[in-house]
C-alpha cells in the first residue's frame, strides 16, 4: 500500500532465494523495487521520468521481464529513499547478477524473449503443474518425439537438432538434486496424435511410463470418454516457486506470443480448474495401466 512499509523486505533475503537464478532473481528485484516506489507514494509515471522512459517500462522491471541496467536502479533507489550504504550497494549487486546469462542464453538465437522468461521460471520452480491437449509436455518428450513435433514449425535439419537439444536439457531439471514436482496432466488425444510413425508413438508411451516412477512426477490421462471439462480450452501450466516472496504464476502459450498471469484471482481459477480435473480423472496410479493399453492399440 502507498506510503506504507509493512512488506519492505531487504536485499539479503531477495540474495537467499537467488538459487533459482537470474530470472528469479530478477523476479525478486522488480518486485521489491515496487514495494520501495509505492512506500515511498511514487507513481510509475514519476519513476519512468526519472530513468528517462515509459511507466510500461517501471512495470516490465517491476515484473521481472526485462534486465536491469545498474544506472536506471540507482535512480530509482534515489528517487525512493535509497541512499548510500549497504543497502544500496546490495541493491546494485543484485541488479548486476540479475543480468547473468541463464545455461539457456547459449540457445537465444532460437528462443523468442517470452519463451526464455519460461525456462527461467521453469528452471526455478518448485512445483510444476501442467496440463496438455495437444501434445506430450516438453519436459516428458523423448528425443525422437521432440524431434517430431520441432519439424511441424521448422525446417532446417540444423536447427531442428539444436531446438531438441535444448528441450533435453531442459529435462534435465526432473533429475536434479532439488528437482521440481511435476504434476502433468495430459489429455488422450495427445498420446493417440500420430508422430513419426507407430514406433516412435510406442516409444514415447513407454517413456511416459517410465518417467510416471519417478517419485517427484505425478501423471494423469484425460480420457475421451470424461468428455467436455473446464480445462479443454487449452493447455496451461502452473508454476510455484520455493520463495515466498514470489506469486504463483499460470504460463499460457499462444502461437506468437504467450500470456504470464500472477494476480491471485487468476491463478486461484487455473488452479481450481487444475484441481477439479484431477480429482474427477483417474488417479496416477492408473496411469501405467491406461497408456499400457493405449500403447497396444497403436
Amino acid at each position: 500500500m502507498p506510503g506504507g512499509t509493512g512488506n519492505i523486505v531487504r536485499p539479503t533475503s531477495i540474495i537467499r532465494g537467488a538459487g533459482g537464478g537470474p530470472t528469479v532473481l530478477r523476479i525478486g528485484l522488480g518486485g521489491e523495487l515496487r514495494r520501495r516506489r509505492e512506500a515511498a507514494g511514487v507513481t510509475r509515471e514519476a519513476a519512468g521520468e526519472a530513468i528517462r522512459a515509459s511507466p510500461a517500462k517501471i512495470s516490465r522491471l517491476e515484473l521481472g521481464r526485462v534486465g536491469f541496467k545498474e544506472r536506471d536502479v540507482a535512480d530509482l533507489l534515489t528517487l525512493y529513499g535509497v541512499g548510500e550504504g549497504e543497502e544500496r550497494a546490495q541493491f546494485l549487486a543484485l541488479a548486476r547478477q540479475a543480468n547473468a546469462p541463464g545455461w539457456w542464453h547459449r540457445y537465444a538465437d532460437l528462443l523468442p524473449t517470452w519463451f526464455e522468461t519460461y525456462i527461467g521460471l521453469e528452471q526455478a520452480a518448485s512445483v510444476i503443474r501442467t496440463y496438455e491437449l495437444q501434445f506430450v509436455p516438453g519436459l516428458l518428450q523423448t528425443a525422437d518425439y521432440a524431434r517430431a513435433v520441432t519439424r511441424l514449425g521448422h525446417t532446417d535439419a540444423a536447427e531442428v537438432e539444436r531446438r531438441v537439444e535444448l528441450r533435453m536439457r531442459r529435462q534435465e531439471l526432473l533429475t536434479a538434486v532439488a528437482a521440481p514436482t511435476l504434476w502433468a496432466v495430459i489429455d488422450e488425444a495427445a498420446l493417440r496424435r500420430p508422430l513419426g510413425g507407430p514406433e516412435l508413438s510406442r516409444a514415447q508411451l513407454t517413456h511416459l511410463i517410465e518417467m510416471s516412477e519417478l517419485p517427484n512426477v505425478s501423471l494423469q490421462i484425460v480420457p475421451f470418454s470424461y468428455g467436455g471439462h473446464a480445462a479443454a480450452g487449452g493447455s496451461f501450466s502452473l508454476l510455484r516457486f520455493p520463495e515466498p516472496d514470489l506469486p504463483d504464476v499460470v504460463y499460457i502459450e499462444q502461437l506468437s506470443s504467450a500470456l504470464y498471469l500472477d494476480k491471485r484471482p487468476d491463478v486461484e481459477r487455473y488452479a481450481a480448474v487444475m484441481d477439479r480435473l484431477c480429482a474427477q480423472v483417474d488417479p496416477p496410479d492408473r496411469t501405467a495401466q491406461i497408456i499400457t493399453r493405449i500403447r497396444a492399440e497403436i
